[in-house]
């Protein structure tokens, strides 16, 4: 290998470790959503559980 084949090699791979994303801003998205959710489900889990069964009585015919 040449010398010059050898840089372009150790460029790219120290620019594809620099474009691995942001770790910690992904825990903080997915805590921060299921967190969200579960706030939800606590206000309106209730409302979604009437509206399921009525879908699927009428479904039903009943």
């Amino acid at each position: 290998m040449n010398r010059h084949t050898l840089a372009r090699l150790t460029r790219l791979w120290h620019a594809d470790r620099r474009d691995r994303g942001d770790v910690p801003g992904w825990v903080l998205i997915t805590v921060m959503t299921a967190g969200l959710v579960s706030a939800l489900w606590v206000f309106a889990g209730p409302a979604l559980v009437d509206l399921f069964k009525n879908a699927i009585s009428g479904v039903k015919g009943k």
